[in-house]
This record gives structure tokens, sequence and C-alpha cells, in this order.
């Protein structure tokens, strides 16, 4: 099992440094997400300070975004890391793209299949000399003069890997993506009753295998060395867990455990800001069904029960500790896992 660590900037003048670290101490993969940075701009740097290491966004939000913007982007990162980009890219919720973007919302599953199709269509005239002729719903690109054309990428196009909670985004990443991100918010009943069966009907409607695709499982993680520890990893969590429920998209969640009855609930509470009650509401059994609970010692085992026969790669998230070197022992146990 493949493991990958986030990109943790103290600052993006170090992103080249911490790159670098990550590669020394044995991770598989970094990456960027959409936060208070660009989620691009790192991994240029991180591009030249490392040789091994794949480097990917978890996640770039799409709509944010032209496709052809985002094409350019990864072409290029495709070529500098020569080959070891990976693209991950996510919808984000309505909200987010009207009020945080400015830009305009439209069925997400059908706009990110066109996304997808779009981006193929621009690297194969980049990269193949065909004609960009792509005209959808959503999306128009057929002017490329030669003046903006670039050069071929000499690795070709990286791949697309779509986050998705729910059915129909899951069932598109199956369909037109090369992987799937999964959200750090699930539980095992979901994977097994919603998302795998999703990804499946993707697949087959693409007549692929599983065995060409990948999955990437973020995973919250409670741990410490000592019993305070435990019980502040255990808090954050449920303040995190709070937040992921209060969302109308993510209840499914809580319905695969039969706690759908909380979402409401939440949902209130965080419209009035009280995010201190929010996560007294969520129990121990909430709690040990999504996050990963165990020692240190113990977290490799527990992990691979909970995702080896699901998830090709993991990355841990937790607020035990944000030094990656902290982890080497179980990224070790979980990399000498076969899947």
């Amino acid at each position: 099992m493949r493991v990958d660590a986030p990109l943790a900037l103290a600052s993006l003048e170090a992103a080249g440094e911490e790159a670098r670290r990550l590669e020394a101490l044995g991770y598989d993969g970094a990456f960027t997400y959409e936060g208070p940075h660009d989620p691009f701009f790192p991994l240029v740097q991180a591009a030249t300070a490392t040789e091994r290491m794949e480097l990917m966004t978890a996640v770039a939000i799409a709509f944010a975004r032209s496709p052809m913007l985002i094409a350019q982007i990864a072409h290029d990162l495709q070529g500098l890391t020569k080959g070891r980009f990976r693209l991950g890219l996510g919808s984000q919720i309505r909200a987010h793209i009207e009020r945080r973007f400015s830009q305009p919302w439209s069925p997400p599953a059908a706009r990110m299949r066109e996304y997808v199709k779009a981006l193929r269509a621009i690297w194969s005239a980049w990269n193949d000399g065909t004609l960009l002729a792509f005209r959808g719903e959503f999306y128009t690109h057929t002017l490329m003069p030669p003046l903006m054309r670039p050069a071929p990428c000499p690795f070709g196009p990286p791949p697309v890997w779509l986050a998705g909670v729910g059915p129909r985004m899951t069932e598109v990443a199956g369909e037109v993506a090369d992987g799937f991100l999964v959200h750090p918010f699930h539980t095992r009943a979901f994977l097994a009753d919603v998302t795998g069966p999703a990804l499946q009907r993707g697949l087959a409607l693409a007549g692929r295998a599983r065995r060409d695709f990948v999955v990437s499982a973020q995973l919250l993680i409670v741990t410490g060395r000592d019993a305070a520890e435990t019980e502040r990893a255990r808090s954050a969590v449920r303040a995190q867990i709070a937040f992921y429920a209060s969302t109308p998209a993510y209840r499914g969640v809580l319905d695969s455990i039969g706690r759908g009855a909380l979402h409401p609930e939440l949902h209130a509470l965080s419209r009035s800001g009280d995010w201190q009650a929010m996560a007294a509401l969520v129990d121990d059994e909430v709690l040990e069904a999504i996050a990963v609970c165990a020692p240190p010692d113990a977290l490799a085992e527990r992990i691979v029960a909970r995702c080896a026969d699901f998830a090709d790669r993991v990355s841990l998230v937790s607020p035990w500790t944000s030094d990656a070197g902290a982890w080497v022992d179980v990224v070790r146990g979980l990399q000498a896992t076969a899947v």
C-alpha cells in the first residue's frame, strides 16, 4: 500500500525543502489542497526538489477554473516532474462555487464528466496534434492558434483523479478518470454499499477493470502516546466530523451507520455558528465508525483492516501531530502490505 503525505507549508518558500524531506522519509507521494494557498504553486518547487515521489493536488477545485487553464498548468507540471504529477480535482459544494469563487453552478456530476473530457481533448491537441474541436453543454474549446500551442509533453498527459462522496460523482470518476480520491468523511459501510458499487458502474461504462484504476483514501486518525494526547485528538476529530456531517451532500455517510438523524441537528447548529455544540453531538459510535482509532503501534494493522481491500494508497489526517516524521513506522508497515 502506498502512502502519501500533505505538503505542509510554513511558507510557500519552504515547499521544496519540505518535499525533499518527505521523499527522504520514504513517502510515496505528497499532495497539496485548495486551502490558504493555490494548490499548484508549491508543486513547482517540490518538482525540482524531488526525484522519486509522486506529486499531486488533493484537490484543486475544478469549477473555479476553466479546463483550458487547468490543462495548461497540469501539462507544465507533468513535464516539470518528469511524469510524476497527478491531477486531483474536486467539485466543491454550491455555496463555495457561487459565493467564494463567484462562478456559476450547474449539475456537478454531468459538468465534471464533461470537464475531464475537455481536458483530454486539449491534451490530445497538444500531444498528438489532433484538431481541437470540443463542444459540450458547459464548455467549448475550439481555438488553438500555433502561437498558443505548447510543445508535446514527453511523458504524456497526467493521470486525472476525481474526488467525490455521492454515488453520481463517484460513478463519473470510474467512467472518465484514472483514479478516485476517497473523502476522509466515510465509513466502511459507505465504501461497501455506495462508493464501491458506484465506481464499478462507472468502470463498466468505460469497459475498464479495477486494476487499471487507482483508489486513494484519506483517513481521519485518532491516536496519541498517552491518554491525554489521545483525548485531545478525539476532541479535535469530533469537531472535524461534525463539520463534515453538517453538509447536506454528505448525509449519506451518516445514513450508512444508521445515524442520518444527526445531520439536521448539526446543519442547524452550523448555520448559527455553534461549533462547540456540534462537536458534542458526535458520540463515540460515530467517531469510531468514521475515524481510525488506535495507539501508534497498532495503527498500520488497523488501517489495513479498514481499507486494504479497497484502497491502493492512503494518506493520514490527524490532529495528533503535523510532523510527517512521526508516522514513519506506520508508513513502513503500510508499504509492506501487498494490495
